[in-house]
C-alpha cells in the first residue's frame, strides 16, 4: 500500500495540472494572443506546413504560443483546412479570429477602380498599376478576337464590355479571371429591360453599347447625356454622319491629342466624318448612365451641338444655328485667344 500513498499525491498533482491545462486551453481560443496590437500581412503559400506557419505567426508577434497555437488548430481540426493567399491579420485578433480568417480565405483585396469612359489600354495600365501584372499582357487578351468569342461578344475584342466600377482582388489574382468579372459586371448591368428596349429601337447590344461609349466620350456634364443621345439617335434615323470627333480620335495610331482637318478627312473604321452610321465597335467603356441613355434619349429634334468650353454644350436643330453656336462659342474664343 506504500505506494498507493506516494502515487496518491503525483495523480493528484497531475490531474490538478490537467484540469488547469484543460482550463486554460478552454479560454485560449477567444483571448488575444499577440505580443502587440500592430497589422501584418501573411502570405501562405500552396502546401505550406502549419508548423511553418505558427512559428512565422510567433516571430509577426500575432501569437506568443505556437505550441498552444497549434494544439488549438489540430484539436478543432482546422489545420487542415488552411487556405493558401494574402491575408491581413491584426494583433487584436484572437487564435480563434486568425484559424477562422485563414480557413475561411478572407484574403487582403486591393482596389481598382475603373472610371467611366476609359479605353482598353488605360484600363490594362490601371490593372497594371494596381499591382496584377503587365498592362500588355492584359491588353493583349482583351484584344484576343477568339478570346472575345469564347466570351460571347459580338465585337473582335472586349473594347467597351469591361465594366466601369470599383473592384477587389487578391494579390496574384489571374488577369483573365479580372476580366471575366468585370465582364460579368457588365452582363448584371445590363437587365432584361435592357435587352427588350433595345429590339424596340431595333438595336443590338453591340450597337447600344458602342453607341453608349460615344455618348461617354462626347459628355462633360453628366446630365446632358440623354440630350447628347438623342441628337445620335435623331442623325442615325435621318441618314446623317454621326461626326463625332471621339471616334476619329480612336481611329487614329498614336494621336499626340491634336485633332488636324487632316485626320478628319482620313478614312478609317472609325471617322465618323467619312463613314455612315456607327462605327464597329466602342471606343471606350460606357457607364451605366451612358448606356441608359443610349437606350433612352431625350425627346428631342436636335442634330447638333458645339462646346461652350464650359463642359456643356449648346444644341441646335438646323445647320444655321449650329454655325452661329460655332462662331459664338468657337471661333469668337480662338481669336481673343490669338
Amino acid at each position: 500500500m506504500k505506494w498507493l500513498k506516494i502515487l496518491a499525491p503525483i495523480l493528484v498533482i497531475v490531474m490538478a495540472g490537467m484540469a488547469i491545462g484543460i482550463y486554460h486551453m478552454s479560454r485560449y481560443p477567444d483571448r488575444a494572443d499577440a505580443a502587440h496590437a500592430e497589422v501584418h500581412t501573411v502570405t501562405i503559400a500552396p502546401g505550406e506546413g502549419f508548423r511553418t506557419i505558427a512559428r512565422r505567426l510567433h516571430d509577426l508577434g500575432l501569437i506568443q504560443s505556437p505550441l498552444k497555437f497549434r494544439l488549438y488548430a489540430r484539436l478543432s481540426g482546422i489545420h487542415r483546412k488552411i487556405q493558401a493567399g494574402e491575408f491581413q491579420l491584426y494583433g487584436t485578433m484572437t487564435p480563434r479570429q486568425i484559424l477562422n480568417t485563414l480557413v475561411e480565405g478572407k484574403v487582403r483585396l486591393y482596389r481598382v477602380t475603373i472610371p467611366e469612359g476609359y479605353t482598353l489600354r488605360q484600363i490594362a495600365q490601371a490593372i497594371a498599376q494596381a499591382g496584377f501584372g503587365d498592362a500588355d499582357a492584359f491588353y493583349q487578351i482583351a484584344t484576343d478576337p477568339a478570346f472575345a468569342r469564347e466570351q460571347e461578344i459580338e465585337g473582335q475584342s472586349l473594347e467597351g464590355y469591361l465594366f466601369p466600377d470599383t473592384y477587389y482582388f487578391p494579390k496574384g489574382f489571374a488577369q483573365t479571371k479580372i476580366i471575366k468579372a468585370m465582364l460579368q459586371r457588365f452582363r448584371d448591368a445590363i437587365s432584361d429591360d435592357w435587352r427588350a428596349r433595345a429590339e424596340v429601337l431595333g438595336m443590338h447590344l453591340h450597337e447600344v453599347v458602342t453607341l453608349a461609349s460615344i455618348i461617354e466620350k462626347e459628355t462633360g456634364d453628366p446630365a446632358e447625356r440623354p440630350l447628347i443621345a438623342s441628337v445620335f439617335h435623331n442623325r442615325l434615323a435621318k441618314g446623317m454622319r454621326l461626326e463625332t470627333d471621339p471616334t476619329v480620335i480612336y481611329g487614329i495610331a498614336d494621336f499626340d491629342g491634336n485633332l488636324t482637318r487632316k485626320h478628319l478627312r482620313t478614312p478609317t473604321p472609325y471617322n465618323t466624318y467619312v463613314i455612315k452610321g456607327l462605327p464597329p465597335g466602342p471606343i471606350a467603356s460606357p457607364g451605366h448612365a451612358a448606356l441608359e441613355a443610349a437606350l433612352y434619349p431625350a425627346e428631342t429634334d436636335y442634330l447638333f451641338f458645339v462646346s461652350r468650353k464650359d463642359s456643356t454644350h449648346q444644341f441646335s436643330s438646323n445647320l444655321k444655328d449650329h454655325q452661329e453656336a460655332v462662331r459664338k462659342y468657337q471661333l469668337r474664343r480662338r481669336r481673343k485667344s490669338s
